[in-house]
């Protein structure tokens, strides 16, 4: 009875967390236009160019939107 009891608080417990987990919204099959709007964040978040460092002096040093992959979302 006891483990009957137990096996039953266990369940109730995995279930619980997988309800509360972080489920991915990103399907596996994208949508064309979604896939060419993930496809144009990719090559946006990427460092500046060394050669632009050089061409303004040092004064744009970094790029100021980029994006972690875990820390930004991109809302779509």
């Amino acid at each position: 009875m006891a483990q009957q009891a137990l096996t039953q608080q266990l369940e109730n417990l995995s279930a619980a967390s997988l309800s509360t987990a972080e489920v991915p919204k990103m399907p596996s099959h994208k949508t064309f236009m979604i896939k060419k709007k993930l496809a144009k964040k990719m090559r946006q978040n990427r460092p500046i160019p060394y050669w632009i460092r050089m061409r303004t002096d040092n004064t744009i040093r970094y790029n100021a939107k980029r994006r972690h992959w875990r820390r930004t979302k991109l809302g779509f």
